[in-house]
């Protein structure tokens, strides 16, 4: 989610450290916004605060576990130590053991170093397990072992070592139906699950889009020295209603290409539903006609919608609505007539638009 390089996600921490710090009121912080669901969220956090418990962090993929992850490590009583994250698909299965529990010089061919696995970094901190529905079941079991029994053996060693940390994990599965399916282990669930925290989608948080984008677009001004105003209350109302299926990591983007381009249509652009341009309208056809004929009046009547979708989004502005269609404002003139697209009557042609139409 929230992956702002640099300084802004720092800044953006300390404001949610700030909110959730012993004896300072909470408030709408920026990350949370004003949805309930947000709301109680936080107010887990602040009574998780002082523990050390293992937290599992459960939601989409782009709805911000890590950054959640960052904040229940910045409040516990670990934070003094390392907050080390480990992506459990991005490692390749035979190098994962390694990866997080290290291995001794001359444990095999190519281990030319001692080289410290993950577990031994974050002792004293927080080790963040990623993705945690990817781990292989062999990997679930030497888990499972650090957990209990608070101890490792890195590979090539004869002796275990010792760690004192907290454990994370996130995941955008549903790991109960992944326990039914006998892909992940039982006892791990209930060993990293002390505490859950789901988080939910942004289409499930709408409220909280204004906040968000606004934040991004402040964000990313700075950024890149731009100075791109506020967008307009009419995108922004598109935006609440739009469903983010890469939730707030897509929203991220496309305020980024906003800030960039300086263009409320890149914003309206990602919102265009793009599986018109792959289902058929529902038509009745003449059994007798020939598929080609079939198939050019779909053809005819799927540009018709996308016309008169692009057109509406846009408050029926013909030049916003053609550079949004990448074509002349000539050809969509054209089109509409084609289409048989009625204006609405408080939308009717300018004389701007009455003078780039001669001869049309």
């Amino acid at each position: 989610m929230m992956t702002l390089a640099n300084r802004e996600p720092r800044l953006m921490m300390e404001g949610v450290l700030q909110d959730l710090s012993p004896g300072v009121p909470l408030t709408d912080g920026i990350v949370f916004g004003v949805s309930e669901r947000m709301r109680a969220i936080k107010n887990k956090l602040k009574a998780i605060a002082n523990s050390k418990v293992p937290v599992l962090i459960m939601g989409e993929s782009g709805t911000g576990k890590d950054l959640i992850a960052n904040i229940v490590h910045n409040l516990s009583p670990v934070c003094r130590g390392r907050f080390v994250r480990i992506s459990c698909p991005a490692v390749p299965g035979p190098l994962f053991e390694s990866e997080l529990f290290g291995y001794e010089k001359g444990s095999f061919t190519g281990a030319h170093k001692q080289k410290i696995g993950r577990v031994e970094l974050a002792d004293g901190g927080t080790l963040f397990l990623d993705e945690i529905g990817d781990l292989s079941g062999d990997m679930q079991a030497k888990l499972l072992q650090v957990l209990q029994e608070g101890k490792f053996s890195a590979i090539g060693s004869s002796t275990d070592k010792k760690v004192e940390l907290r454990v994370v994990c996130a995941t955008n599965r549903r790991l109960e139906c992944e326990i039914e399916n006998k892909n992940f282990r039982e006892d791990l669930f209930y060993r990293i699950s002390v505490i859950t925290i789901t988080l939910p989608s942004l289409r499930e948080r709408a409220v909280d889009i204004p906040a968000l984008a606004n934040y991004f677009v402040a964000c990313y001004n700075e950024r890149f020295n731009c100075r791109v105003g506020p967008i307009s209350q009419r995108l922004m109302n598109e935006m609440e209603r739009y469903h983010w299926p890469g939730n707030i990591r897509q929203l991220e983007n496309v305020i980024k290409r906003y800030v960039v381009l300086g263009s409320e249509q890149e914003i309206a652009r990602e919102m265009t539903p793009k599986q018109h341009f792959f289902s058929a309208p529902d038509m009745d056809f003449d059994d007798s006609l020939p598929l080609k004929k079939i198939t050019k009046q779909v053809l005819r009547e799927v540009e018709r919608q996308i016309i008169s979708k692009t057109l509406h989004r846009n408050n029926w502005n013909r030049r916003e609505a053609a550079k949004a269609l990448h074509i002349s404002y000539r050809a969509l003139l054209y089109k509409v007539k084609d289409a048989g697209i009625g204006v609405p009557c408080k939308f009717e042609r300018s004389e701007s638009d009455q003078a780039c139409s001669v001869g049309v």
